[in-house]
């Protein structure tokens, strides 16, 4: 029962997201359906039925979006509503540094790996997380982390970590191998991991 019970958390927390966004279309379909179809229009008001209706409806619209930004007059269209959002404040602030966050996560950091474990919460214990930059110390000069700690099952949660360079222990996880690992609770992982710190390969931190 424990994975229907995580997948189950994950599903009910995007669809609420997606009827949330969804369920004012339905609305109106179904006002525009009552004057000729007013058995049509109540099933669309029926909260299941409608439920389903506005996860379709958003779904369908994601992937004519996902189609469209592959296409050069949709990258256009997309840089245009980048400049829109740049001119509202609030809202480019929000929206900024997601997309930001986005792109970082799509490149691998310049000196350690993405998928990290740390010191965390205590020197005796260590957790996933993911660098989202490198710092510098204004002071000493030393080599800082901002490690991003998701929690589970809902990584959308979690800290964000000030580490110094040479406390983090690299792995080779990728993001989506860390990610399930997150969500599953740990059942789902690779059969090995690096736990402890050495200066044996490339691909440690210095020390």
């Amino acid at each position: 029962m424990i994975p229907i019970w995580v997948t189950w958390l994950v599903l009910r927390f995007m669809l609420r997201l997606l009827t949330e966004v969804g369920s004012p279309i339905a609305v109106r379909i179904s006002a525009a359906l009552r004057p000729n179809a007013p058995i049509l229009a109540e099933w669309l008001l029926h909260p299941g039925f409608q439920a389903l209706i506005a996860v379709a409806l958003i779904l369908l619209l994601l992937y004519l979006l996902g189609w469209t930004a592959t296409r050069v007059v949709g990258r256009r269209l997309i840089r245009g509503f980048d400049r829109l959002v740049e001119r509202i404040p609030l809202v480019q602030t929000l929206y900024g540094s997601v997309r930001q966050l986005v792109g970082v996560l799509q490149q691998e950091p310049g000196k350690t790996q993405r998928v990290v474990l740390i010191d965390f919460p205590s020197p005796e214990m260590k957790t996933v997380g993911l660098v989202t930059r490198t710092l510098t110390d204004d002071v000493s000069g030393r080599e800082l982390a901002a490690v991003y700690v998701p929690t589970t099952p809902n990584p959308t949660s979690g800290y964000l970590e000030i580490v110094p360079l040479d406390r983090i222990t690299p792995t080779n996880w990728t993001v989506d191998e860390a990610m399930t690992f997150v969500i599953s609770a740990g059942a789902v992982a690779p059969e090995t991991m690096r736990y402890d710190r050495t200066t044996d390969g490339p691909d440690d931190a210095p020390t």
